[in-house]
C-alpha cells in the first residue's frame, strides 16, 4: 500500500547552494537504499524566505526516509549534512511531520 508523507526541515542561512550541491551528488548507496525501502517520489522544496526545507514522498511501507536512522549510510549521511542543517542531538535533521488536508489526483 502507497502512502503519501511531508515534512519539513530547516536549513542554516546562507547554506542553500551548498545543501542543493550536495543532494546533486547524492551518494548511489543512500539512492539505493531510498529505493530499496519503498521510498519514491521523493522531492524537496526550498523556501527561502524562512529557509524551511519542505519535503514530499510516497513510501511503499509505513516507514519513510526519515525513519532509515538505523542504517550506516544514513548516519553517515546525517552526519554529513549537520554542518548545513538544524539536527537532533544524533545529527538527524530536525523533521516535523506535517498532516495532508487535501489532495488532488
Amino acid at each position: 500500500m502507497k502512502k503519501r508523507v511531508s515534512f519539513k526541515m530547516f536549513l542554516k542561512p546562507g547554506c542553500e547552494k551548498e545543501y542543493e550541491k550536495r543532494h546533486s551528488e547524492i551518494w548511489p548507496e543512500l539512492k539505493a537504499l531510498l529505493k530499496e525501502s519503498g521510498v519514491s517520489d521523493y522531492t524537496i522544496y526550498w523556501d527561502k524566505d524562512t529557509n524551511i526545507l519542505f519535503a514530499h514522498q510516497t513510501v511503499s511501507e509505513s516507514a519513510g526516509s526519515q525513519d532509515l536512522g538505523t542504517s550506516e549510510i544514513v548516519k553517515k549521511w546525517w552526519n554529513y549534512m549537520a554542518d548545513i542543517m538544524e539536527t537532533n542531538p544524533d545529527n538527524s535533521p530536525i523533521s516535523i511531520p506535517l498532516k495532508e488536508v487535501f489532495h488532488l489526483e
